[in-house]
């Protein structure tokens, strides 16, 4: 007897893109847009000119650093989950050779070929 998969829901399958693109449209929001409309929005109504302060930079950019966390753990799990092979449509990873740079000798000069 072949056991059979459940289908996944679409937010336990996309979450941690649908955090990064969260993620990046906030900064970008936070950090270029909202400035610009809050510069406009304060010629056209002749208000006092003020600086715009990032909302996720208040409270020591708590937000920043809890979004890496988040991030940066989900990036962890998924590589391992394709390691292991357990991720979806996914083929356990293949070893690849790392060439250490303590493996490329240098010819030591002999007292012929010093200057």
């Amino acid at each position: 007897m072949v056991e059979e998969k459940k289908p996944e829901d679409w937010m336990q399958k996309k979450w941690r893109p649908a955090m990064g693109w969260t993620y990046m449209i906030i900064c970008v929001l936070d950090m270029a847009v909202f400035p610009v409309i809050w510069s406009l929005a304060q010629m056209i109504t002749k208000q006092p000119l003020s600086q715009w302060m990032p909302l996720t930079l208040q409270g020591a950019g708590l937000f920043h650093i809890a979004m890496g966390a988040v991030l940066g753990i989900a990036a962890f799990g998924r590589t391992q989950e394709k390691i292991a092979g357990t991720a979806n449509n996914t083929e356990p990873a293949k070893p690849t050779a790392i060439v250490s740079m303590t493996a490329i000798k240098k010819p030591v000069p002999t007292e012929d070929q010093s200057l």
